[in-house]
């Protein structure tokens, strides 16, 4: 083996590394805020950068959604499935918290807190096997 192979190699892995994290620095870029939205209506946009709680009431549903170290989660919901309190934390542009029962839906908005309508486009409605 050459000096030459050696630094060619060693030339390869490194760009190799360095496109590594460019792609995932990227594909995981996390949003600034979240909104909430009941029944298809805006319920508020809160930022992720705050430590804070937020409670919805709805005639006689409840859901509390803590927004702690740049990630929210449902806390507490009196839901009968309770599943979205089982769905974790999100902190990213494409994630969602939803409530069925109570047609609430928590999403992470990008870093302008807009959508881009390209990207909402090109991202599949349905996923099947």
């Amino acid at each position: 083996m050459k000096k030459n192979d050696v630094v060619l190699g060693g030339g390869i892995l490194a760009i190799a590394l360095v496109l590594f994290l460019v792609m995932h620095l990227t594909r995981n870029e996390a949003g600034n805020q979240i909104q909430i939205t009941v029944d298809g209506v805006v319920y508020g946009t809160y930022s992720l950068e705050k430590n804070q709680v937020i409670e919805v009431k709805e005639d006689d549903f409840y859901n509390r959604i803590r927004i702690q170290d740049g990630s929210a989660y449902m806390e507490e919901a009196n839901c009968p499935d309770g599943y979205c309190e089982e769905q974790g934390k999100i902190n990213g542009r494409t994630q969602t918290i939803v409530c069925l029962p109570h047609k609430l839906v928590v999403e992470v908005l990008d870093v302008n807190g807009l959508e881009d309508d390209n990207a909402v486009e090109d991202m599949p409605d349905t996923i099947s096997k």
